[in-house]
């Protein structure tokens, strides 16, 4: 039984984990080599791709997705895509995708002349499952080794769900004190006295039997 609490736990945080780690913004410091539109259709990876442009139809299986190609300082690519978010979750409210897709144009660079930019995102990049992290913002920095600055927001929302999954732990744990266990106590000691009484009963019997 212990072993099957402690996967339960262990799975719930992990999901939790997971949840946070696609949900909450990140900055990656790079160089933006390109930016083309490409059409997707959308087929068991869906639910990673944001809804389609507000104001646009919802019902389509393929649309027009703006990416931005990047290579980080140390050589490695990182492609993201760009779409509204909407009134549509994550909260980020994004509806500028086609005046991030004209920012992120503008500052291409080449390695000769690098111009590197902070791109805050949230989401992942997976090749085998052809997922891409959706850029929510972009400005221009002074170099790769620059400050992404303090994940302030981020921060905030984990403190205060810290501060709410502490809340509801200490209520479950006076509930259960005050309800559950005095119940399980009772049906503990009311099991117990039931197998003693079956117990002399079956010992009568066999006593019985002897005779």
């Amino acid at each position: 039984m212990g072993i099957v609490k402690w996967v339960f736990w262990v799975t719930i945080w992990a999901v939790i984990g997971a949840f946070f780690h696609y949900t909450l913004p990140q900055v990656d410091i790079v160089r933006i080599t390109d930016t083309y539109e490409k059409r997707i259709d959308f087929g068991e990876n869906s639910i990673f791709w944001a809804n389609a442009g507000v104001g646009n139809s919802t019902t389509a299986v393929n649309r027009d997705v703006f990416f931005i190609q990047t290579r980080r300082a140390k050589g490695d690519v990182m492609v993201y895509r760009n779409e509204d978010t909407g009134w549509g979750w994550p909260p980020y409210f994004k509806f500028d995708t086609t005046n991030l897709q004209a920012e992120a144009a503008d500052l291409r660079s080449a390695s000769g002349d690098p111009q590197y930019v902070a791109i805050k995102h949230y989401g992942w990049r997976n090749e085998f499952l052809s997922i891409f992290p959706n850029a929510i913002s972009i400005r221009a920095v002074a170099g790769p080794d620059v400050s992404k600055g303090i994940p302030f927001l981020n921060i905030i929302i984990l403190t205060l769900f810290a501060a709410i999954g502490y809340a509801i732990w200490v209520r479950w744990r006076r509930f259960r004190k005050a309800r559950i266990d005095p119940s399980l106590e009772r049906f503990e000691d009311n099991l117990a006295e039931r197998q003693g009484r079956f117990s002399r009963w079956w010992s009568g019997r066999k006593d019985q039997s002897k005779r």
